[in-house]
């Protein structure tokens, strides 16, 4: 069997050393003309732990990523902090969860992949190609770029939020605004004060905006983002670079450690976020699509790339399964991960207003709000069925 890949992103490269591993052959092709990742950081929590970990990838993992031992709620003007974990019996740093929790810089897992790919197939990534469409006929597949044609058995669209495989299968998917606007950025942790020095992740939750931080890196570098409701900005790019002045007026009042992190900061991006609907379908014969390509979601689970990186590999187990059977092995892949991402895109919507609600302004209402919102019941509740997920044993 060969497969071919649209898009070397975490989930394109994920699905591509899955399938390697068994024996799969594939081709992946890549709009850039060099690889590299945006400079961001991304939470690899237990369910993609154990994905990396089971391709090969632990050693680097551990090396490159901070493992989280717990997180933290702080009101956004006094600093008022609650420990998320600590409330969980047992924590998740005394494996409450299968795997460990990482995390990570972007460029420093995609780097990873990109080597282990490389390892079991040297020649499986072609660059500056931008797959522009493909055809299907009888038992092979056709994809076709700018410069050239490739055909295979399987076509996989890992091709992200404007996938070209999507449209072609199924149309333009509606992306509504959703009145808030994303702030990213990379703090050489040198430049804080010590006691910002701190291996935890942080969610700092106000009546109108949000900032999630976490070290990278090694714990080199600290991962800025902040989200702030505004309608003035409905641009979709992770390269559009706003000001610090810009950014700064954001987060007005806000808790000192938030405005030092903007103004230590590297160059800070902004983007508009937008909530696209999850597909009913995924898959029309010899193929299918993954990651965003499908199922985009908001930020606030933390899941995006955890949800690419576990379709690759039920992927590449199906493919491996029903080998003599391409589309059934499609099938099955998008009946057993379709619900599921479904659920989490819906959960992720609806965290929206857990991170900005107006009981935040005061201090006073803010306690009960964060005292019954992040309750060990709700905590559990929101997130144990995400973490507890076992890409290599859940049935296909």
């Amino acid at each position: 069997m060969k497969v071919l890949i649209a898009g070397a992103g975490l989930g394109g490269l994920a699905a591509a050393a899955a399938c390697l591993r068994r024996g799969i052959d594939v081709q992946v092709y890549e709009q850039a003309p060099q690889l590299k990742e945006v400079g961001a950081g991304v939470q690899i929590s237990a369910n993609g732990t154990g994905v990396l970990f089971a391709l090969g990838l632990e050693e680097g993992v551990r090396k490159w990523g901070v493992h989280a031992l717990d997180k933290e709620i702080r009101l956004w003007n006094t600093g008022q902090t609650w420990s998320l974990f600590s409330k969980l019996k047992p924590s998740p740093g005394a494996e409450r969860y299968k795997y460990p929790m990482f995390m990570l810089h972007r460029g420093d897992l995609h780097a990873m992949l990109v080597d282990l790919v490389k390892s079991l197939k040297p020649d499986a990534l072609r660059l500056n190609q931008q797959v522009v469409k493909f055809s299907q006929a009888g038992k092979e597949v056709e994809i076709t770029t700018q410069t050239t044609t490739a055909r295979g058995d399987v076509v996989v669209g890992a091709d992200g939020l404007h996938s070209v495989i999507r449209k072609q299968l199924f149309g333009e998917a509606k992306a509504v605004f959703t009145g808030q606007v994303a702030w990213r950025g990379l703090v050489p942790i040198a430049r804080l004060p010590q006691d910002q020095r701190r291996l935890v992740g942080t969610n700092w939750l106000g009546p109108k905006a949000h900032v999630t931080c976490y070290p990278v890196h090694r714990g080199q570098l600290f991962n800025f983002v902040g989200q702030v409701d505004r309608d003035d900005w409905q641009v979709e790019s992770w390269t559009a670079q706003g000001t610090k002045e810009e950014c700064l007026a954001d987060f007005p009042d806000w808790h000192p450690h938030v405005q030092s992190m903007i103004e230590h900061a590297g160059p800070l991006y902004k983007w508009g976020l937008f909530l696209r609907q999850p597909l009913e379908r995924w898959t029309q014969g010899r193929v299918t699509l993954l990651g965003d390509a499908c199922h985009a979601m908001l930020p606030y689970l933390g899941q995006g790339a955890n949800m690419a990186i576990e379709d690759g590999y039920v992927l590449a187990r199906c493919l491996e399964q029903w080998a003599g059977q391409p589309e059934e092995a499609l099938r099955r892949y998008e009946a057993a991960r379709r619900e599921r991402t479904t659920d989490v895109v819906k959960g992720s919507a609806e965290m929206t207003h857990k991170f900005h609600n107006e009981a935040l302004r005061q201090a006073k209402t803010a306690e009960a709000y964060v005292n019954a919102e992040w309750h060990p019941d709700k905590i559990r509740a929101r997130y144990d069925w995400i973490y507890q997920y076992d890409a290599q044993a859940v049935a296909l």
